[in-house]
């Protein structure tokens, strides 16, 4: 947690060390290849093309086709600067796509609007995490994936097929159907987080809790976190389209929208549950673990407070007086020894008595 907290300080250092017009990939994936793929499409045609060179992709102007121009890997920024730059895309959301460390946000800008979000994908007990970002405007969309992933294949298989409504709809309604393969991971990643802490059963544990079992919790707790503030901005961007502040949203796709906006309150809902759920379990573990420590200390109590009248009698005829009378007795060692037994037993007689254990 500490290191992450240190690349994202360094990141913010960085950033502000450049200006408007310089450009650095704060990912780890230095060396990735930057796969760029096209899709020209309307309701009579479809037109993919893989591995495009920059140099071959056109303003997205006309109303002929609608364009979908897709981006795996960020590592190359003058390639990236490039292909945005040639679409107008702004200086300050070419900075935003190539930090990943970038907190998710929505930005509206003169000629297409701007949103970038973290998909969380689970992979084998493990969160994959990785910072998609949109561009789109009037009849075009342009989406920027950290890494190659299969987010989208079933929309590009609808394209290429000709299902459902994606190709006699615009970008925006494309925008809509990733945003909801995206939401749709969060729900798996809560659901499998929700799984993962149902397991966490303090009261059937042995009796000793592991400490790892809190790092645990606050790294779900992390984990939760981040769902939630990758949502909040798509929420304030569907709100914004409730409002009709976006101009490149058609009125008739508005009702997806909202079903995007109920998508994402029911996964705030979810993550404020889970959350609550894991202060839960905190609080429980260290509950367990008082009430164990209270049961030793009572267990040492009891044994000391035995011992105590032993010690005083003990300590009494280890004084070693001339004048002592019971050491000359025959049965003095037998009659010390016999009230040291009854004392004992009748200690823990009144113990058991009072049900103190």
């Amino acid at each position: 947690m500490e290191s992450i907290k240190k690349l994202t300080r360094g990141a913010l250092l960085n950033r502000k060390k450049t200006d408007p017009g310089t450009f650095v990939f704060t990912g780890e994936n230095k060396n990735e290849r930057v796969d760029i793929q096209l899709f020209k499409y309307n309701i009579e045609e479809c037109v993919e093309i893989k591995n495009i060179k920059p140099e071959d992709i056109e303003p997205f102007t006309g109303n002929a086709h609608f364009h979908w121009l897709n981006i795996h890997g960020l590592s190359d920024t003058e390639l990236i600067s490039h292909i945005c730059k040639k679409q107008n895309i702004h200086n300050l959301a070419i900075q935003d796509i190539l930090d990943i460390n970038q907190r998710p946000k929505f930005l509206e800008y003169e000629t297409f609007s701007f949103l970038t979000i973290k998909s969380i994908v689970p992979s084998n007990k493990q969160l994959i995490v990785e910072q998609i970002s949109f561009a789109f405007g009037s009849g075009f969309l342009i989406s920027f994936q950290e890494r190659k992933g299969d987010h989208f294949e079933h929309l590009r298989h609808r394209l290429r097929e000709k299902k459902g409504l994606l190709r006699e709809r615009g970008p925006d309604f494309l925008l809509y159907t990733m945003l909801e393969a995206i939401l749709d991971n969060y729900f798996k990643t809560l659901q499998q987080l929700d799984v993962d802490v149902d397991k966490l059963n303090f009261l059937e544990s042995g009796p000793d809790l592991s400490p790892g079992a809190l790092a645990m919790i606050e790294n779900y707790k992390k984990h939760v976190h981040n769902i939630r503030k990758a949502v909040l901005p798509v929420k304030e961007f569907t709100l914004m389209v409730e409002r009709g502040a976006n101009q490149y949203v058609e009125k008739r796709h508005l009702k997806y929208f909202l079903e995007i906006k109920d998508l994402c309150l029911t996964l705030l809902d979810s993550c404020d549950d889970l959350l609550s759920s894991l202060e839960s379990s905190t609080n429980l573990f260290f509950s367990i673990q008082g009430h164990r420590t209270n049961q030793v200390m009572k267990t040492l109590t009891m044994v000391a407070t035995i011992f105590i009248p032993l010690t005083f009698i003990a300590g009494i005829y280890g004084m070693n007086f001339h004048y002592m009378p019971e050491l000359d007795w025959k049965y003095g060692y037998a009659a010390v020894w016999g009230l040291f037994i009854l004392i004992i037993g009748g200690m823990v007689w009144y113990f058991r008595k009072r049900k103190w254990f």
